[in-house]
């Protein structure tokens, strides 16, 4: 466990720091990543010893009194901040809140002016879903070796501009091999293989929580099947509910509380007597 300051000066401790994360890529150590999506995740992800978290910037205070101690990379999102000081104002301020790390999917100016704050930022490479229509629909990037040298002129760019770190999303395995050997860029992969300095899936495609999961997706779990029957038995429940409820049997005895005797006799005399209030 590392003692560290955070961005905004509190003292902390994590799990890893940018530092350990380079030198784990120096050494060949491969390293975990899973998104968390809400305080119970990112609680769950530690416990098992994940590496490292990436979450919804929104997300880092619940995230991080659930998880204090693991290293997490706060991700921006395309419409989240517009402009380059947005952006900047929106990773300030998330770093203060405790984030190791900002992942932001924007262009190299915005890396850049993130970076020169002091700032760890990861960039992206290979596929961008969001993006997708340029590549031509959703497909694996680098099969072709130009492809794949357009990929490292990315992560020199990234380097450039003061990245430490890209996510790669679908490329070839093979490709990212080769390539790998001449960027510093820490690389959080997924969709590409075993080539990743950091793996990266999702809860919900690790969990088995995804209906339809992408082809680069492996289930650990079978969190979807037990959702269903949960989802199942809530409806089972709600009609005995209703049913009971129309034909009498609930609420009965065991549900409710009567008077003593006495008392209900008392109450009945007390009632006999009233006068009414209106003549």
């Amino acid at each position: 466990m590392k003692h560290i300051y955070t961005y905004g000066g509190q003292s902390a401790r994590r799990n890893l720091t940018v530092g350990c994360l380079v030198a784990n890529k120096a050494t060949g150590k491969r390293m975990t990543q899973v998104t968390a999506f809400d305080a119970e995740e990112a609680a769950a992800a530690a416990e098992q010893q994940i590496d490292t978290l990436t979450i919804d910037c929104d997300k880092i205070e619940s995230v991080r009194a659930a998880a204090p101690h693991i290293f997490v990379t706060a991700a921006q999102y395309m419409r989240q901040y517009v402009t380059e000081d947005k952006a900047l104002g929106g990773a300030i301020d998330t770093m203060a809140k405790g984030a190791d790390a900002i992942y932001s999917p924007r262009g190299l100016t915005t890396i850049e002016r993130i970076a020169r704050e002091g700032i760890s930022v990861q960039g992206h490479t290979g596929l961008f879903p969001a993006r997708s229509t340029q590549f031509g629909g959703l497909r694996t990037v680098g099969k072709t070796a130009d492809e794949a040298l357009s990929l490292l002129k990315d992560f020199r760019r990234l380097e450039e501009a003061g990245a430490y770190s890209a996510e790669v999303e679908c490329v070839a395995e093979d490709a990212l091999v080769e390539i790998k050997k001449h960027t510093n860029l820490v690389l959080v992969t997924i969709g590409a293989g075993t080539a990743g300095d950091i793996i990266l899936s999702y809860m919900a495609d690790l969990s088995g929580d995804t209906e339809y999961p992408p082809r680069h997706a492996q289930a650990f779990g079978n969190v979807g099947s037990i959702r269903k029957q949960l989802s199942a038995e809530r409806s089972r429940a709600l009609a005995g509910y209703r049913t009971a409820v129309l034909d009498g049997t609930f609420p009965n005895a065991a549900n409710s509380v009567s008077m003593p005797a006495h008392e209900l006799e008392t109450l009945r005399e007390g009632l006999d007597k009233l006068q009414p209030v209106h003549r």
